[in-house]
């Protein structure tokens, strides 16, 4: 079974969504912050007339944010019956996967074995694929 991924960078690693979870890519052109929430909501964000929550990638996965994200890149998802503007480094592409995802091997470290899906290959290499549903809930040190 092929799948579409949109192929995404977040800290310096090569990541996808599944392409059928992404509605578009934008850019963010202005937030709205919102008080008293958990770090990784930037605030919200509008994208034709609909609020969309913006979480940064960066933070949820528990990184050092990049800083304001106006003027970021984002990919606007649905989940659960809420959109999302995830804040990645960079969108770059959408590709196919070439089988199913695999266990991440070693070396990858703890936060990105918890947030992946799995290994999947693809035509520009293997690609850690993002379980959106870790990033909507941030990193697990801030429920704490």
């Amino acid at each position: 079974m092929t799948q579409a991924l949109l192929m995404c960078l977040i800290a310096e690693r090569r990541v996808a969504f599944p392409a059928g979870n992404v509605r578009s890519v934008i850019e963010i052109e202005r937030i709205t912050p919102i008080p008293r929430t958990a770090p990784h909501i930037a605030g919200l964000t509008a994208l034709r007339s609909q609020a969309l929550t913006v979480i940064d990638c960066r933070v949820a996965l528990g990184f050092e944010s990049r800083g304001d994200p106006v003027g970021s890149r984002a990919a606007v998802i649905d989940h659960e019956g809420h959109a999302y503007a995830l804040v990645v480094d960079e969108a770059f592409d959408v590709v196919d996967a070439q089988g199913e995802p695999e266990r991440v091997p070693g070396g990858y470290g703890e936060v990105w074995e918890e947030a992946a899906v799995g290994m999947v290959e693809t035509a520009s290499g293997p690609t850690l694929l993002i379980a959106i549903e870790k990033l909507v809930a941030g990193h697990r040190a801030q429920a704490a």
